[in-house]
């Protein structure tokens, strides 16, 4: 088969129709026949041959070339590919090592074996222009909402076609035990658009917290004019939800205008959701005030905030305990990854037999350091008092307000407090020297005698051990492992030490020891500022 000028005309209009029929352009078609016709004329003319196959637009013409580069006279290699200067000098004036000769030869005569490889590769070619095609239209739109129709379904999986091609709806993606029968017609969020050998792949949710979020978006007017904003959801698919919002606009109800006139904006959402209920709760900075709604229905009577281990303890009465951890947790785990922190639930009767043995506790501490009887110490707790440091260390007017308690009483309360802590502080230090400690450690200005003594007995026992040891391994934090957040103990947790205080000193210890150059971390604190976008 030859490209005559009878049917030039006719692969210009093959090339248009395939891209029509494609959604391509005809200009990857023809340059996949260029690609193919190329490969033709190597095999009749051999492989080490550089030839180039140039179709014209306009009137479907094949212009046939070969290829080749000027070399030195003495330097040529491959004959196919290269030519000399003398021999160039005769197709082209003036010829320069470097240059390309392009020379035209016959077009070829194809053969049934390699009109089947160039249709070959014709297909290959459309098939990635295709490919790119798909990818480009589908990436940007992950992260919304399209219809589908189902086609098949493939071990648990469902195939959706979506149009200019397939997507894959997963089995862990579907809501509960949702079925689906070929033609049905489904609304699904794009999760991910990957580019992958065998095409672009398009994954579909209908699990997916952002698609309750942009249900919503279609559904209410003021979330998608952004007068309303959907700050957090949190999902059990099929079952139940929360849902957080704001309005930026003090006229207009969030929660009212999610829910609708009768319902009728958020039922919509349900009925798309296989009946999955959802609990529309009005977003607030206060992250205690924002935990309480969202424990709704249940009543909280008091909530203590761990911002530091982001950690929240909540107390609702007795009778409202199983309301606000819900069927099987899941009120309590849904309002968890609604605002982002760890909830533990008490009653009240829980929290008082707490605050009644911290209570016990305390007051016992006072009874064996300080040499009082129960009702003395138990009036220290009452009035506050938590520590011996700080009986030993407060202004004696505050104890002084203590019934029963003059300016002499203080002075001795005092007296027996700072003695106690005294030789609780010889008997520390004399451990830890006993454990091998140097006095650099000792000497060093932030750590007292009991957390020198709790640093050697985790063998950190010179100023060298302790610039190495990392912020959270004194202080003690958090580590979410595989979804779960799990506790790391620092060595001086038990002293209160915050992550800021133990990092300060962390690095006057390196700048002690020549470490770190303090000029360094100014330059550093200043280039930041300088970074700060102004107010």
């Amino acid at each position: 088969m030859a490209i005559t000028s009878a049917n030039q005309l006719e692969l210009l209009q093959t090339a248009e129709a395939v891209a029509r029929e494609k959604m391509i352009d005809p200009d990857l078609v023809i340059e996949a026949m260029e690609e193919s016709l190329a490969r033709a004329a190597k095999s009749r003319y051999g492989a080490e041959l550089d030839i180039n196959v140039k179709i014209d637009r306009k009137t479907g013409g094949a212009t046939f070339t070969r290829i080749r580069t000027v070399v030195e006279d003495d330097m040529v290699l491959n004959p196919s590919a290269e030519i000399t200067i003398n021999q160039a000098s005769e197709l082209k004036e003036n010829p320069v090592v470097g240059d390309e000769i392009r020379d035209e030869i016959p077009p070829v005569e194809m053969g049934r074996i390699a009109a089947q490889a160039a249709k070959q590769v014709i297909l290959q070619k459309i098939r990635e222009a295709e490919r790119d095609v798909q990818y480009e239209e589908f990436k940007d739109r992950a992260g919304t909402i399209m219809n589908g129709v189902v086609k098949r379904e493939e071990y648990g999986n469902i195939i959706v076609d979506i149009g200019r091609g397939e997507a894959v709806l997963r089995r862990n993606e579907k809501i509960g035990r949702e079925s689906y029968r070929p033609n049905d017609r489904i609304r699904v969020y794009i999760k991910e658009v990957r580019r992958e050998a065998r095409g672009p792949q398009v994954f579909l949710s209908r699990t997916d917290n952002q698609f309750m979020a942009e249900l919503f978006k279609m559904e209410v007017p003021e979330i998608y004019e952004g007068i309303i904003d959907i700050k957090a959801v949190a999902r059990d698919p099929g079952s139940r939800a929360k849902i957080a919002v704001i309005s930026y606009d003090s006229s207009i109800d969030p929660v009212g205008a999610c829910v609708g006139m009768r319902g009728s904006r958020v039922q919509a959402v349900v009925n798309e959701l296989q009946g999955e209920k959802i609990d529309i709760i009005p977003w607030n900075e206060d992250q205690p005030t924002f935990l309480v709604n969202a424990l709704q229905p249940a009543e909280v009577t008091k909530v203590v905030l761990d911002e530091e281990a982001e950690r929240i303890e909540v107390v609702v009465p007795n009778e409202q305990l199983s309301l606000a951890i819900g069927r099987r947790g899941q009120n309590v785990r849904l309002a968890s990854q609604l605002t982002s922190l760890d909830i533990d639930i008490m009653t009240e009767e829980q929290e008082s037999t707490r605050r009644q043995a911290e209570f016990e506790e305390k007051t016992k501490l006072f009874i064996e350091t300080l040499d009082l009887d129960e009702f003395f110490a138990q009036l220290l707790v009452s009035e506050g008092f938590t520590s011996l440091e700080e009986v030993a260390y407060v202004d004696p007017t505050e104890l002084m307000v203590i019934d029963g308690v003059d300016e002499d009483t203080a002075k001795e309360l005092q007296a027996r407090a700072k003695d106690f802590l005294n030789a609780r502080d010889i008997k520390a230090l004399e451990t830890a020297r006993a454990n091998g400690v140097e006095e650099s450690l000792v000497t060093f200005e932030g750590l007292t005698p009991q957390m020198v003594e709790a640093l050697s007995m985790d063998d950190v026992k010179t100023l060298e051990d302790f610039a190495t040891c990392a912020d959270w391994e004194l202080a003690g934090g958090w580590t979410t492992i595989n979804g779960e957040r799990v506790k790391d103990t620092g060595v001086l947790e038990k002293f209160e030490m915050s992550l800021a205080e133990a990092q300060n000193l962390v690095m006057t210890a390196r700048i002690q020891l020549g470490w770190v150059d303090p000029s360094d971390l100014v330059s550093d604190e200043v280039k930041a500022s300088d970074e700060l976008p102004e107010e």
